[in-house]
């Protein structure tokens, strides 16, 4: 059921599905919540799924500003407020990994679990960066061109706002990482466009933190083994972790050492 919530002076559109306690699942830059189709939005048969288009991306039309971390952030937390009811397990994939991390770290208690997926939370740890040079791929555009209010005249401009927000992004300090009190499961692919280096850096980063490196994939793992991802999640969000035998890095954490 798409319907729309009026935040920060954008009218979000989003979708819902499914019942149960809710899972707000953030999609990637330059694309929409479509980027859930077949591996996450599976999980609508055991939460009721909350799929919102950020400003400017897929159903939600652009408004006068900046697209940054901190304004999307801002949007998520007045929607998580006005459509969630309580606090929610909370996934991001890419760009929208950033957003979840940034809410997480702001409001951490909108947050009960939290899922970033080839998320970084300094620009610094990204291989590949968006970029307004070149010509955009053709499936980009014809998605965009598909479900945008403002039409596909419009998506340079969204563009040159993501390049430059990427460009200008005020890095998450180390150290903010440590208000995360939530667990939080950190996933990629074993060959993303965010280094394994800042992967690891953002897992032991967090006080809370699981890690999952998918193999044989790419920054388009959800699509590339969307199965294996779907179930990763769900087994985090719906489980609690299992006792280890041979603790190392959680082994102050308690007699169990899970």
């Amino acid at each position: 059921m798409a319907d729309y919530a009026d935040v920060n002076g954008v009218r979000m559109w989003y979708d819902e599905r499914g019942e149960g306690e809710p899972l707000v699942l953030l999609h990637g830059g330059f694309s929409d919540s479509r980027d859930f189709d077949g591996n996450l939005g599976t999980l609508a048969g055991r939460f009721r799924l909350l799929l919102p288009d950020r400003r400017g991306h897929g159903h939600t039309a652009d408004v006068p500003g900046p697209i940054t971390a901190e304004v999307m952030a801002r949007d998520t937390v007045a929607f998580l407020e006005k459509v969630a009811d309580g606090p929610v397990r909370l996934a991001g994939y890419s760009a929208g990994a950033t957003v979840a991390l940034w809410v997480a770290v702001h409001r951490p208690d909108l947050v009960e679990r939290l899922v970033l997926i080839s998320g970084a939370f300094d620009v610094e740890g990204m291989i590949v960066r968006p970029s307004g040079e070149g010509t955009l791929p053709p499936p980009l555009v014809e998605a965009y061109a598909e479900v945008s209010p403002d039409g596909v005249d419009h998506l340079p401009v969204v563009v040159a706002k993501i390049v430059r927000a990427v460009a200008e992004q005020r890095a998450l300090e180390p150290s903010a990482l440590r208000s995360v009190t939530c667990p939080v499961l950190v996933m990629t692919a074993d060959d993303d466009i965010v280094t394994l280096e800042h992967t690891l850096e953002l897992y032991r980063g967090l006080p809370d933190a699981q890690l999952a490196v998918v193999p044989g994939t790419s920054h388009v793992l959800l699509h590339e083994k969307p199965e294996l991802c779907a179930r990763l999640v769900a087994d985090f969000l719906t489980g609690d972790p299992a006792p280890t035998w041979m603790p190392v890095r959680r082994a102050g954490d308690g007699p169990s050492g899970g």
